[in-house]
């Protein structure tokens, strides 16, 4: 709808500035309030459930619902948890000063990834919005920034695993191009279109000039000539967040640019299957990153959650963070220290990100500071520090004194939550400011007194001086002492026991009072917001101390965590060899305890690359597989590792193929989603990747299972030379390291007694014949009387004709023998039933048992 001269002047206003946010609820300040109209209304109303009402709109009236302003936190949230993009237009001059309306503008404008509000962000996790570029090729770029914390990133990824990526990253929000006809991977982010020439090149390398005041982009790392689909990514995401922010974002930091190569990659079912940062059912269960987390801040908890989703491939780089874990292990006094100093740090990231958008409240200034006033203790508790990533963080620790001097200087100790509520400013920081408040306390202290003097000079011992917003200062008097009011007490307001008047003197130290209030609230909040913009330009500073405290977070983390759990330092090298001793389960044996978790060796080198695992289900292969790859990633990660001793090839990437469910939505049943899995492994995997496969083909018949099981594995061994892990029912691949020299076969072992078996949970050499399936379904609770018939027909399986298990001998069996419901009787035992023995003559008895002895010759 556009403004014509039939509407207010205010609706008009409004109108304008809609044509130009269509696409965003708008949130327009009128006083106290902020008021949406027309549609905005009705679907406000609707979202939020508050009363649709109307507003004169001079020959009509229009919808109208609104909020205070006082309750945006309250109602803001709501909206874009529903996705919703929402603009907040304020009154940009006092009404005072208005020639006619106030001047409004949006200075904000709020969606799912673009929020400074704490009720919209996890403390634990980053809140990017997230844009691609280059977008059909064979390498995309994905530009991240979080608005929360000024982070700026850009990561650039084969056009095939952009799913995989964005499931690491995953952003609140996800820019594509709005002509984009190409599937783009689904999640749980909000999709925002935007006009296509947003993702261009040339719109990026410009507003990375003009976002970060640079001449050229080279000084990021990045090459106009080869690296438009970076750039073009990158000015997706800064021009989004330019109209997101029309104030600016000072603390926006400069893009870091990440090159293929340097990160060991993640796919998404590697990502869930091990259970790193999310359980396989949510809500349900421990992950990696629950067992290592024992950070002491909100930016420590999200760095952490940040590593390991993306281990290193950089051996320098984590030998470096290997030796800083290792001396804060070794050092227990110095890692308590550390961990002490690091607890009364609050999430100083977050508050620079506030500071520098303006939006950051008198105790959360306070907080800052507070948090500042730790940084000497964590210098002093690092000061032992001997390895060069710990003394380089120590010694680079920007202790911003100035900043915590300032704070503490200007911000009382005692100030409330909201600026307009007074007592911010601490005394003696501003003599004009300790005039008026003496001059104020002077005025509010005689009115005091007023109450003593009015009671000597007119009797009255109940009399009192109250005040409320509404009138004022007033005297009260109850109606038993009515008779001694003076006469120049003037009536103001009639009570059910008591009267309330005012004079003349009282109303002249109230305006005194008031103006001074006036006065105070106007130059408190001048002094505040100078104070906010100067510190604003710190922010930078503020950000790097913020960094480097959360990388000492998460190196005390990962120390806390080994230090508990007994882990052992890795070994990471350029060899093909993967060798740990004794290793562990780090999530399980947090679960069930370190004694009670069975270690096991496993060794993966040229001699032997592939493991072939065989054993019955509950017996642990498939936890065998998953602490495999686990430990290597807490190694590439920098962390030591649940084992006695750890020697690792480092990997360039780890897949899994852990169990399988249907994908119905997708109309892709199990043995469809093995299959896609099991490809992107063989069309992704070199021979410095780690292979976990779990059941492969047990989603189809027994012959096709075999046969697909058995390709791959020659596929793996003769094109790939992956280090691979197969766990496995079908014995029969145990063959294979008889035939191939880079097989091993081992089982988890079984003791067998009678019918019961006992998990050991040992690794041994050769394969496992057996299966031990009905003792499984015994342990699992299925009827006795099923699984003492599914015992005699196993017997009757491994002892028919042909004997053992090959699976040719179940064409030798007769279906009688198979089923366990039907209990047919043959025709001879029918026969033998009804003889009367009793009445049978000897001659009776020889002549049935030859009629007997035919038959069964005849059968």
């Amino acid at each position: 709808m556009s403004a014509t001269t039939t509407h207010t002047p205010l609706i008009r206003q409004y109108l304008e500035v809609k044509s130009k946010h269509p696409d965003s609820l708008l949130f327009f300040r009128v006083g106290d309030f902020y008021e949406m109209f027309f549609d905005d209304a009705e679907e406000g109303s609707r979202l939020l459930g508050i009363t649709l009402t109307s507003r004169n709109n001079g020959s009509s009236d229009v919808p109208l619902a609104g909020v205070p302003v006082k309750a945006l936190g309250e109602y803001l949230p709501r909206l874009v948890r529903e996705g919703r993009r929402v603009a907040i237009c304020e009154q940009v001059e006092p009404a005072s000063e208005a020639e006619g309306l106030v001047r409004r503008e949006v200075t904000e404008i709020v969606t799912p990834g673009a929020t400074l509000d704490d009720s919209l962000l996890a403390a634990g996790r980053n809140n990017f919005v997230a844009g691609v570029g280059g977008l059909g090729g064979d390498w995309v770029g994905v530009a991240t920034a979080d608005l929360s914390t000024g982070e700026c990133e850009v990561w650039e990824c084969g056009g095939g695993a952009l799913a995989d990526e964005l499931g690491r990253l995953e952003p609140a929000e996800l820019l594509v191009p709005a002509d984009e006809t190409a599937p783009l991977p689904e999640g749980p982010w909000v999709t925002t279109p935007r006009e296509p020439w947003r993702f261009s090149p040339e719109v990026g390398a410009e507003a990375l000039r003009r976002v970060f005041g640079v001449a050229g982009i080279g000084g990021f790392g990045l090459d106009e000539a080869k690296d438009g689909h970076l750039i073009g990514a990158l000015g997706s995401v800064l021009t989004y967040l330019e109209q997101a922010r029309p104030s600016g974002m000072p603390h926006l930091r400069t893009p870091r640019v990440h090159r293929r190569g340097r990160y060991l990659y993640l796919d998404e079912m590697t990502r869930r299957n091990l259970e790193l940062v999310e359980p396989l059912r949510a809500g349900e269960g421990k992950t990696l990153l629950s067992v290592l987390d024992r950070t002491r801040t909100a930016m420590g908890r999200r760095a952490l959650r940040r590593r390991l989703l993306r281990p290193l491939t950089d051996r320098v780089e984590i030998e470096a963070r290997l030796a800083a874990v290792g001396e804060l292990v070794e050092s227990a006094g110095m890692r308590e220290a550390v961990r002490t100093a690091l607890g009364g740090i609050r999430d100083i990231e977050r508050l620079t990100g506030r500071l520098a958008a303006g939006r950051v409240a008198p105790r959360e200034l306070l907080s800052l500071g507070a948090s500042l006033a730790a940084l000497p203790d964590l210098t002093a508790a690092l000061e032992p520090a001997g390895s060069p990533r710990l003394a380089a963080l120590r010694d680079d620790l920007d202790g911003l004194e100035d900043v915590r001097e300032r704070i503490e200087a200007t911000v009382d100790p005692a100030a409330p939550v909201n600026l307009g509520d007074g007592g911010v400013i601490r005394p003696g920081c501003s003599e004009a400011l300790d005039e008026i408040r003496a001059l104020r306390d002077g005025a509010v202290e005689w009115i005091a007194g007023l109450q003593a003097s009015e009671r000597r000079a007119t009797g009255i011992d109940n009399l009192k001086i109250g005040f409320n917003k509404v009138f004022g200062y007033y005297v009260e008097v109850t109606r038993s002492h009515l008779e001694k009011v003076p006469e120049h007490y003037q009536r103001k307001q009639t009570l059910t026991g008591a009267e309330r008047y005012v004079t003349p003197e009282l109303k002249e130290w109230e305006q005194k009072v008031v103006e001074a209030d006036v006065k105070l609230a106007e130059l408190e909040a001048q002094i505040f917001r100078e104070l906010r913009s100067e510190l604003a330009g710190r922010a930078h500073r503020i950000q790097s101390t913020a960094e480097r405290v959360a990388e000492i977070d998460v190196h005390a983390s990962l120390a806390e965590a080994a230090a508990r759990g007994g882990y052992a330092r890795p070994v990471l090298h350029e060899e093909f060899g993967l060798e740990i001793r004794a290793g562990r389960h780090p999530v399980v044996e947090d679960m069930v305890g370190r004694e009670a978790f069975i270690p096991n060796d496993v060794v993966l080198d040229e001699d032997a690359f592939i493991m072939i695992l065989t054993g019955p289900n509950m017996a642990g292969k498939s936890t065998v597989l998953r602490q495999v790859g686990l430990i290597v990633l807490m190694a590439q990660i920098g962390s030591f590792v649940p084992a006695d001793s750890a020697n690792i090839g480092l990997c360039d990437r780890v897949f899994t193929r852990v169990g399988a469910s249907d994908s119905l939505s997708s109309g892709q049943s199990t043995f469809m989603v093995e299959m896609t899995e099991t490809a992107t492994i063989l069309n992704g995997a070199t021979d410095r990747s780690l292979v976990l496969l779990d059941e492969i083909g047990r989603g189809t018949s027994t012959y096709d299972g075999v046969a697909i099981a058995w390709a791959v594995t020659e596929y793996v061994h003769e094109r790939l030379g992956a280090r691979t892990m197969f766990a496995t029912h079908y014995h029969e691949l145990v063959e294979l390291a008889d035939s191939l020299p880079g097989v091993g076969a081992w089982n988890v072992a079984v003791r067998e007694t009678g019918d019961d078996i006992v998990f050991l949970r040992r690794l041994e050499p050769g394969g496992c014949d057996r299966s031990y399936g009905v003792h499984v379904a015994r342990l699992a609770g299925i009827p006795a009387a099923v699984v003492e018939r599914a015992f005699e027909v196993l017997r009757g399986l491994e002892h028919g004709p042909g004997g053992g298990t090959r699976l040719s001998h179940l064409a030798d069996l007769r279906r009688d023998q198979l089923s366990l419901f039907e209990r047919r009787e043959s025709a001879l035992r029918e026969r033998l039933a009804g003889y009367d023995t009793d009445a049978m003559t000897p001659l009776d008895a020889l002549v049935a048992l030859a009629e007997l002895q035919r038959r069964a010759e005849e059968e």
